[in-house]
């Protein structure tokens, strides 16, 4: 039988401590009593005998992280769902998050603005009182789309983002963040946009733990967007005060370990908070490679104010994907991914990360980059490559789908055409990147003729997550749901905590304690509703 601290302890006795263990809201004592084993929720002096081993404070989901980020956003989890692009982070993704008191922001990026804007009427609509974000992209090729997404924003009254892929400040974010800013009755600025920044890099994070550059304040100052009274209190903000360092993800990633992205992140916020002395204190939350108990509560330990999961969530039967990428996606174990050249920064050589296995994607989009970077045109193709495109990469010739792409660019942005039919070697990006563009709807739309070139956005967390799930109610793809999912992984890294907390007294652990197995969501969610509340 298992040991703890030196004694024997029964079957009964392990058992006990497993139940103690899992009732996280719960505190309780290790004792020794005639050399076994006893859990007691009442404290040692209490006993005519025994001495204490151990003790292990209670532990609640909600307050794993930062509780201050908790409240500010309304929200009863640290535990956010990241915004997937093309509606893959769903509305019905938000709208689950949100009842169960966490929050989901939209995918909106690659989307038009109308279906956009449908999205914000339908969470606006009455009724719908939970927190609730969009996603704001970075779009250097297209910078108009930023600006419209913006407006549309300002205008609907969204007052949450989470700003991702940026690697500078742009005027439509700054706008953002500033817009509406007002003094408080303290002098203190009071913004009415908040901004969730999600960054990889330190020199990129510094400058959303920064106020606003200056320039962009005057420039929009002078454009008669913000006044000159917002602009000076807008040098005492930051320009987000919530930063999710984004570690080893699907999509964009620069591929970050974790456990060294998250303390770099950590000691800049303390020293951007040191140095500008802002009001409202900065916090950082953590994404990438979150899929189980353990990569939650080790995030937790290292003092992430939230968590936040996205390739899991693809994965769920509420996501905008379809249910033949769920299917790979339960099939997937950690090395079934890749880097392949992304639709939006192809010209840049930005890389995302994808699903491998089961698709042809990321060869072939890697194949597309290196002609783009050989040759300066189209014509310029060698007749066997371009044969070679036009019969299993594109299906059709190459001048059907550059009217293809002329067509949805005169109705999107324009410029794009007149650059294209000024620069050859643009005609080629966007002609490449019709391929990238449509491999994400493909995948989306589930287009059976087209399974071998699904693009599907997945790191390494999901091959975790599989491994995990094994055998248990979240096996099955048909049976992931997010808030099943969410609350499984939070409840999971209370009792790991707690393990922790056992370890670290010296006392050694049952064999299974620290798996924290999947439960019925029906299960959970009445031992989580049934916890009394903190005193």
């Amino acid at each position: 039988m298992p040991q703890a601290a030196g004694l024997a302890t029964t079957a009964g006795e392990t058992a006990a401590l497993l139940e103690a263990l899992h009732a996280v809201d719960r505190p309780f004592y290790v004792l020794a009593k005639g050399g076994m084993l006893e859990i007691s929720d009442l404290p040692p002096e209490t006993h005519a005998s025994g001495e204490a081993r151990a003790y292990v404070p209670a532990c609640r989901p909600e307050h794993l992280g930062d509780t201050s980020f908790c409240r500010d956003l309304g929200l009863r989890y640290p535990y956010l769902t990241g915004a997937m692009a093309n509606g893959i982070g769903s509305v019905e993704i938000v709208e689950a998050m949100g009842r169960a008191g966490m929050l989901g922001f939209f995918g909106a990026a690659g989307l038009s603005l109308e279906r956009i804007e449908a999205v914000i009427e339908r969470l606006q609509s009455g009724g719908n009182e939970f927190p609730c974000g969009f996603n704001l992209i970075h779009t250097p090729n297209e910078p108009r789309i930023e600006a419209a997404v913006v407006d549309l924003y300002l205008r609907r009254g969204v007052r949450l983002v989470e700003a991702s892929a940026y690697l500078d400040l742009t005027l439509p974010l700054v706008r953002y963040r500033v817009k509406g800013l007002r003094r408080g009755p303290d002098g203190e600025p009071l913004p009415l946009n908040r901004i969730v920044a999600k960054v990889s890099r330190v020199e990129v994070a510094a400058k959303f733990f920064a106020p606003p550059p200056e320039r962009l304040l005057k420039e929009l100052v002078a454009q008669g967007e913000i006044t000159e009274d917002q602009a000076r209190l807008a040098a005492r903000m930051p320009m987000a005060q919530d930063l999710t360092a984004e570690a080893d993800s699907g999509g964009h990633t620069d591929n970050r370990p974790a456990i060294a992205l998250l303390p770099t992140m950590l000691a800049l916020r303390d020293r951007m908070q040191a140095q500008y002395g802002f009001g409202s204190p900065l916090r950082v939350g953590a994404a990438g490679g979150i899929s189980t108990p353990a990569s939650a509560a080790a995030m937790y330990a290292m003092g992430a104010a939230w968590v936040l999961t996205g390739s899991v969530n693809q994965a769920c039967v509420e996501s905008g994907s379809s249910d033949r990428v769920r299917a790979m996606l339960a099939e997937a174990q950690q090395a079934d991914v890749a880097m392949a050249p992304a639709a939006d920064m192809f010209e840049m050589g930005v890389k995302l990360q994808v699903l491998k296995r089961g698709t042809m994607f990321p060869m072939r989009a890697a194949k597309l980059y290196q002609l783009y970077r050989t040759y300066e045109s189209l014509e310029a193709l060698p007749a066997a490559e371009r044969a070679t495109l036009e019969q299993t990469v594109f299906r059709a010739p190459l001048d059907e789908i550059w009217a293809q792409t002329r067509s949805f660019f005169l109705q999107r942005d324009p410029s794009q055409v007149e650059r294209a039919e000024r620069e050859p070697r643009h005609k080629l990006a966007l002609v490449f990147r019709w391929y990238l563009g449509m491999s994400s709807r493909w995948a989306n739309a589930g287009e059976a003729s087209r399974a071998v070139d699904y693009q599907v956005w997945c790191g390494p967390a999901m091959g975790a997550f599989n491994e995990w799930a094994k055998g248990s109610c979240l096996e099955r793809p048909e049976r992931r749901r997010v808030v099943a999912v969410a609350l499984n992984i939070l409840y999971g890294a209370a009792v790991l905590t707690r393990v922790h907390a056992l370890r670290c007294q010296g006392v050694a652990v049952p064999p299974g304690a620290a798996e924290a197995r999947p439960l019925e969501f029906e299960t959970l969610a009445a031992r989580l509703n049934s916890m009394r509340n903190p005193t």
